[in-house]
């Protein structure tokens, strides 16, 4: 690409900041819409399937369509890159909060099973779906969005912010959980109120959509288009053809993302609970606490890649995220009292990850960067995000220490792509 199509040098300005800010604040309303199903998980698989089913089918079923929505993120996130690279970014970021927040609406609205039968469980699989094809398409849009806007040697601190936001997102969906577990019965929460974090997601993600109407089209798309360099062929096919080398390092990556977030803050609180017997409030708070510094560590990490190279960023972190999971799940039966210092570290490090989409949009040129980055992320999401449980469950039935095993495979590989980076001169 001609490097006129590179913003020039300068620092970050207040319509950047105003642009970082809405993606951010949406990025983490639609992924408090994708995430709040699993926290309610129980109450609506006793709601929408039939009564008589046996306990172990029917979240066997629930938990299906919960992973219906990973399945979908590749498919939708292949398609909305698709005419992200040849209509533009704006109009794709807008539409994946869209198509994320109207069925979150719905979701709360649904008649249950005793209401209208089979139709139930179809209707909110489908709306699983839709909500998968648009955080396929969500994450890489916001990734490619914000670091076409800002200068060059602030693409880092973009992203790292924007994964701050998607964090924050699961935090969001963790505490509304748990508020409306507090403040209603059971009896409450089976009745309505399990409907409430649906109606109040579909209705967050609708203002979310209005104010993405003051975002404007990134600057590089924007040339292409004047200088009608845009795709002339089917971007994925010019990604599979000339950048298979980008698609295996940012798959690699990926692999690093999802296995952090996967193992270190969405299964370690189950672990607490059943390998080393903390209540399931202490836990949560404990998760919480991690989620809150993994947030921070992602604008950290993603600002000293800009500074210092993002190989030596992933040497760096990988390193220390290595130390501080090995100490937390090997020494928590011996010293619980340690669990609060050593998960938050634990989860600032796993900000790490905050380098991994500073990498990717770099990897990729303009002409086919939202597809290469979106065919690479979904895919390797939907391969890894589905085999990290299974693999770490098999590893927990040979060892408690299997959670911590995994972490170790992955911080190794993330340093040994680190090395790669940094020797050359990324």
């Amino acid at each position: 690409m001609p490097s006129s199509i590179a913003p020039p040098a300068r620092p970050l300005n207040r319509n950047d900041y105003k642009t970082l800010s809405l993606s951010a604040l949406g990025g983490a309303l639609e992924f408090y819409d994708f995430i709040i199903f699993v926290f309610f998980a129980t109450v609506v698989g006793k709601l929408f399937f039939p009564a008589d089913m046996p306990e172990w089918l029917r979240l066997m079923q629930t938990f299906g369509i919960f992973a219906a929505g990973y399945l979908a993120r590749p498919l939708g996130g292949i398609i909305m890159a698709h005419f992200g690279d040849l209509l533009g970014r704006k109009k794709m970021f807008t539409l994946s909060i869209f198509m994320m927040a109207v069925p979150t609406l719905i979701m709360g609205l649904l008649p249950t099973y005793a209401q209208i039968g089979l139709w139930a469980p179809i209707l909110l699989l489908l709306m699983r779906v839709i909500q998968g094809a648009a955080i396929g398409g969500e994450v890489p849009g916001a990734w490619v969005f914000v670091s076409e806007h800002v200068p060059p040697r602030h693409i880092g601190y973009a992203c790292g912010t924007l994964t701050s936001g998607l964090t924050a997102g699961i935090l969001l969906g963790s505490l509304v959980a748990t508020a409306i577990n507090t403040l209603y019965t059971p009896e409450q929460v089976s009745d309505y109120a399990w409907r409430i974090p649906f109606l109040l997601g579909g209705v967050f993600g609708l203002f979310s959509v209005y104010l993405r109407r003051w975002l404007h089209e990134t600057p590089i798309f924007a040339e292409m288009q004047q200088r009608k360099t845009l795709a002339a062929e089917l971007p994925l096919r010019a990604v599979l053809r000339d950048h298979r080398g980008a698609i295996v390092l940012s798959m690699l990556l990926t692999w690093l993302l999802s296995a952090g977030i996967v193992v270190v803050i969405l299964m370690t609180p189950t672990v607490l609970q059943t390998i080393y017997h903390f209540s399931p409030t202490v836990s949560l708070q404990a998760n919480s606490l991690a989620i809150v510094t993994l947030s921070l560590g992602c604008i950290l990490s993603g600002a000293l890649a800009d500074r210092f190279g993002a190989g030596r960023v992933l040497i760096a972190g990988c390193a220390l995220l290595f130390a501080t999971s090995w100490t937390l799940y090997h020494s928590l039966l011996d010293h619980p009292d340690w669990l609060f210092p050593l998960y938050t570290l634990t989860g600032l490090f796993v900000g790490v990850v905050g380098v991994v989409p500073y990498v990717m949009v770099k990897a990729f040129p303009p002409v086919v960067r939202f597809s290469g980055l979106s065919f690479s992320y979904n895919v390797a999401y939907a391969v890894f995000g589905g085999l990290t449980p299974l693999v770490v469950s098999l590893l927990m039935k040979e060892s408690p220490m299997g959670p911590a095993y995994y972490v170790a495979v992955i911080c190794t590989m993330g340093m040994l792509v680190g090395a790669y980076l940094w020797k050359r001169g990324r």
